[in-house]
């Protein structure tokens, strides 16, 4: 008895390539995907096929339709902007250095994993990301947001998805810390010097291809900021307590 195998149906085989685009992020989150026509040429498939895969791929909850046209890829970012746990999580008092925690097991893997796996155009792509820092010009929120842009950078070059995708989810709060953290350490020159030329060894380390260099500059940098940040809190306990023995007085 032969057993006949079923071949693949094209639109499944377009969804499989789709879905592949969106979890290695050549289609990212909040993207519109190019038009039928563009991507029918490019998949060398009839356009019906191709309607029908993103049709599969809306049912999944993998891209939206937006009202005036256009197929985007779902933006979960978006939806967790009003996440009343990631709201709830940022208020709490421990939650700086909780997620100073959790960024030394992610960042540090990351830095690793760059160094070994990334091509010259991710580290072309995390050079430019590193040198928008600078062009930030000491502006907080510009700062913080470039300063998390390049971890996502380097994020990217560790091609593995599972890191890449978990740290796209927490973008909302690690770059809340990122400011957090800069509010408090920027008032120090020596500290924001040496925040940036920890982030300049991690750099060097991760483009000239030393994973356990890229491992250790990236928990180095963690470290001294969990550091920067307690001694902060005592200095600022001496002062408040200063201040209330004066009005005692």
């Amino acid at each position: 008895m032969s057993l006949k195998i079923k071949a693949a149906k094209l639109s499944d085989v377009i969804l499989e390539q789709l879905e592949n685009m969106i979890l290695e992020g050549s289609l990212m989150p909040g993207e519109k995907l190019p038009p039928e026509r563009e991507l029918a040429k490019q998949f060398e498939v009839s356009r019906p096929s191709l309607r029908e895969a993103i049709q599969k791929l809306e049912a999944k909850g993998l891209v939206t339709r937006r009202q005036g046209g256009g197929t985007y890829v779902k933006n979960q970012l978006e939806e967790g902007l009003t996440d009343p746990l990631f709201d709830l999580i940022s208020k709490h008092p421990e939650s700086q250095f909780d997620l100073l925690e959790f960024r030394h097991a992610l960042e540090g893997i990351a830095a690793y994993y760059a160094a070994l796996r990334g091509t010259d155009t991710d580290f072309e792509k995390v050079q430019s990301s590193f040198d928008k820092i600078a062009q930030a010009q000491g502006e907080l929120t510009q700062t913080a947001a470039a300063i998390n842009a390049f971890h996502f950078t380097v994020a990217e070059a560790s091609h593995n998805v599972v890191l890449l995708h978990l740290m796209r989810g927490m973008q909302t709060l690690l770059e809340q810390n990122v400011l957090q953290n800069l509010t408090v350490l920027v008032q120090k020159s020596d500290v924001s010097e040496q925040l940036a030329e920890h982030r300049k060894v991690l750099l060097e380390s991760v483009i000239n291809g030393n994973p356990e260099k890229a491992r250790l500059a990236s928990n180095a940098h963690l470290a001294f900021i969990e550091e920067a940040l307690l001694e902060a809190g005592k200095e600022r306990s001496r002062i408040e307590r200063s201040l209330r023995r004066t009005k005692q007085q």
